[in-house]
């Protein structure tokens, strides 16, 4: 893991100093992030980077993972998916399963922190536990319309805490709560971000079979119906039409998403159409996501619904022109024809790829356009910034910055 230090020729002495400053102010508060799983996914990714920079900065920062069976995961997914706006039935035992499940936490869960800061549904229940601390809720989850039966259910917890924190402003709800908006970040000196060899990349490529004879389209993401990999697939046979290309669909899966593996298994059934589809099951490996996005001459992100979509915060900062949907916290990304194209449809997507295809110096000036957008707002080191802005405020609100 990268030192603090270590950031300074990417985004400046300055930005640097301004974090050690505003950590000295917490060098006797103790941080406790408490989510679902250790592995998969954004809220993972982002707090194995992050908890070690705080810990550098003097902040004293710790993880702690909830536990759960199949049974409150598959309940847990279900909330997800309505939460997002997806239609799904929910009974009377979904939610027998979610509590009898957080009750467990709420009994074994050591709570220790003076900030605690909970990540989406599965633990928000621990909130029972407050006493003289302070506590957040962070929801990744785009809520901008969710399922009232869920929110009405969360409601009875979330008006406990202290503070929620949304990644987006169409995500905000009405709260008696103070809420603060704060996107979530790539870290550019990552395994999956840093700049890689070119041998390195060109072994990637060879591992699995993939040759650069002609323009590889990639999604990178979990195999997961909002992420509409088969939307994806019916948009690349569109553009194949018109040109010769190939593509990757890569991910891995979270041990919190039972509906992985059967998604997975839809992908590889609808790309037999086409020898130059590649499936690819990635276990966690960040140095192969690195080189598929930088070898990729475009990258998709055709989510139906999306939290934030780090894929795509990931995929500009290597200068790749990216096609995304126009949904979630996408839009705080790309800003339509000027650092990527965005949007709406199968036949909106399969557009936007032939365009970039067929003019590559454009596609050059989005892909460079979205590097120093990322660079000028979606790094790790503003992340930093904001939640120890976050935390201050929790303590001493006289200092309260707005987000």
């Amino acid at each position: 893991m990268p030192k603090i230090e270590e950031y300074i020729p990417i985004v400046g002495q300055s930005v640097i100093d301004d974090l050690r400053l505003l950590s000295g102010r917490l060098k006797d508060k103790v941080v406790q992030h408490v989510n679902s799983t250790a592995v998969g996914g954004g809220v993972a990714e982002i707090l194995s980077r992050m908890v070690p920079l705080l810990k550098d900065l003097g902040v004293d920062t710790r993880w702690d993972l909830i536990k759960g069976g199949e049974d409150f995961f598959e309940v847990t997914k279900k909330f997800h998916n309505v939460l997002h706006g997806r239609q799904d039935e929910l009974t009377q035992r979904d939610f027998d399963v979610f509590m009898a499940t957080s009750q467990k936490n709420i009994d074994e869960v050591n709570i220790y922190g003076d900030i605690v800061f909970i990540h989406d549904p599965q633990p928000i229940a621990l909130i029972k536990k407050k006493s003289q601390n302070k506590w957040a809720w962070r929801c990744h989850i785009d809520v901008s319309n969710p399922n009232q039966k869920v929110w009405d259910f969360l409601m009875q917890f979330i008006p406990n805490y202290d503070a929620a924190v949304f990644s987006a402003p169409g995500f905000s709800q009405r709260l008696s709560i103070r809420q603060f908006l704060i996107a979530p970040s790539i870290d550019p000196l990552s395994d999956k971000n840093r700049e890689l060899p070119e041998e390195e990349i060109n072994a990637v490529l060879a591992k699995y079979g993939i040759k650069k004879d002609k323009p590889i389209i990639t999604q990178i993401s979990r195999f997961d119906r909002l992420k509409d990999p088969l939307g994806v697939i019916e948009a690349y046979l569109r553009v194949k039409e018109h040109v010769d290309c190939q593509l990757i669909l890569a991910g891995g899966g979270a041990s919190d998403d039972p509906e992985g593996v059967q998604v997975y298994e839809e992908v590889k059934e609808k790309a037999k159409l086409d020898k130059d589809i590649h499936i690819l099951l990635l276990p966690q490996n960040d140095l192969e996501v690195n080189a598929l996005q930088t070898a990729s001459t475009v990258i998709i992100q055709k989510s139906i619904r999306e939290g934030f979509g780090l894929t795509v915060a990931e995929a500009l900062w290597k200068a790749k022109p990216v096609v995304a949907s126009n949904v979630g916290g996408i839009p705080l990304q790309i800003t339509h024809k000027y650092s990527g194209l965005l949007c709406h449809s199968i036949e909106g997507a399969a557009f936007a790829i032939k365009q970039l295809l067929n003019s590559p110096d454009y596609a050059k000036k989005l892909g460079q356009n979205g590097r120093e957008h990322i660079r000028n707002n979606f790094l790790l080191t503003r992340h930093l910034r904001e939640y120890l802005l976050l935390f201050l405020s929790m303590y001493h609100p006289e200092d309260l910055v707005y987000l």
